[in-house]
């Protein structure tokens, strides 16, 4: 029954034309015939080289031929090599360069012009500063001929090493010593900037600093404000006023021992970019020396800033007048020096520091005298403004006279 069922949809299926249906599909011919029909590969525009095509600011630098590329490598590998080369001859690159040196220098004539001293000093602006520093400070012959010793120094040291010969960089650290008023402070910006003029420091800016400044008051504490300091003091002067205090011999575990280890391996190791000045009394810094005879090896320059003179210091208050644009009137020079001759007798004379309050005090007294007279109806001048009387630094001197000798006053 099945067979008979089965044969009659097969008649059935021919006479309606779908015999197709029943024949198998052969996948494999389809499929290679799909393949055979896809570009070869290799031959992909994708593969083209067109640098035009992708000459947009986005894709820049993303595409070059693999010549360059191995050109490029090339030149990197040869460029390592040298590198190499140099390392490992190192020594022997020198020692070349140092016989050619010394041979030019052997065959230089002797009567080669090496320039005028004048020249080097204006054109490193040295003549100015030094011109400065006279009209600065009154008196201190001491002082300025040592500046001018470390300038001449400089001077030539430049004027041999633009000829060829071995140079090198002189300790510039310094201690000044005297007392306080003396002209310590000024002296070393006018060095922090011969100093820069001539190449020795990039800025020639001067930070002053104390104890207070660079110790701390705990554990850890110290180095940081000691490097700070530093930090800010780097490419110029680091004037470090009454350095003495940075030591305390009684006291094993004083942090100011922390700071003046940090003090000397920057003097040691960055001499070529920071000047270290040390200044207080000679007495407490000759024993502070005593005590750190690493600090006094890396000085190389002492100076001793004496007092000034009663007529050093009369002509320091002359200057100051005419910075002020003030006018003395002719008693008030005697009566100033007078004041000043009873007060060097007093306890803390600071020298110029002195003469400056005096100055302050008498035009204070100036303007009060002026005032007056004018509250009480008396015209007003220019020449009452600009005049400083006797009577001015008679109140001051006055006042010091009753307060006696062993009083402390301004």
């Amino acid at each position: 029954q099945w067979s008979t069922t089965m044969l009659s949809k097969v008649l059935l299926c021919l006479a309606l034309g779908t015999a197709s249906a029943f024949t198998p599909i052969n996948s494999a011919r389809h499929v290679t015939t799909k393949m055979m029909s896809s570009p070869a590969t290799g031959t992909g525009p994708s593969l083209d080289y067109n640098p035009e095509k992708y000459a947009d600011e986005a894709n820049a630098g993303n595409h070059r031929k693999l010549g360059d590329a191995l050109r490029d490598g090339d030149i990197e590998r040869k460029k390592a090599e040298k590198e190499q080369y140099e390392r490992e001859h190192a020594m022997e690159l020198a020692r070349e360069e140092r016989q050619r040196k010394i041979e030019f220098m052997r065959d230089m004539p002797e009567d080669t012009p090496a320039g005028r001293v004048a020249d080097f000093m204006y054109k490193g602006g040295i003549t100015e500063i030094l011109e400065q520093l006279d009209n600065d400070l009154i008196g201190l012959l001491p002082v300025k001929k040592r500046v001018r010793e470390i300038a001449a120094l400089l001077v030539l040291d430049k004027m041999r090493r633009k000829l060829g010969f071995e140079t090198a960089v002189p300790s510039l650290h310094m201690c000044f010593t005297g007392a306080p008023g003396t002209g310590k402070t000024t002296v070393a910006v006018r060095m922090g900037q011969i100093l820069q003029r001539m190449g020795y420091c990039r800025t020639g800016h001067v930070v002053v600093a104390t104890r207070d400044d660079l110790v701390g008051q705990y554990v850890g504490h110290t180095a940081p404000k000691t490097k700070e300091v530093i930090k800010k003091a780097m490419g110029g002067v680091l004037l470090i006023d009454e350095a003495y205090y940075l030591y305390n011999a009684a006291n094993d575990r004083d942090y100011g021992q922390e700071s003046i280890e940090i003090l000397l391996n920057v003097m040691e190791k960055q001499q070529e970019d920071l000047i270290v000045v040390l200044a207080g009394y000679k007495d407490r810094m000759d024993r502070f020396f005593s005590f750190i005879p690493g600090m006094s090896s890396r000085i190389g320059n002492h100076i001793d800033f004496p007092n000034y003179e009663v007529d050093e210091l009369v002509d320091i208050a002359k200057v100051m007048i005419r910075d002020l644009e003030y006018q003395l009137d002719p008693m008030a020079e005697a009566t100033f020096k007078n004041y000043i001759e009873h007060r060097k007798r007093m306890p803390f004379f600071s020298n110029a520091r002195t003469v400056r309050n005096a100055m302050d005090r008498a035009r204070m007294n100036s303007a009060i005298r002026v005032f007056n007279e004018g509250l009480a109806g008396q015209q007003i001048t220019v020449a009452d403004l600009k005049a400083i009387k006797s009577v001015d630094f008679q109140i001051i001197l006055d006042e010091i006279i009753a307060a006696g000798e062993d009083a402390i006053v301004a």
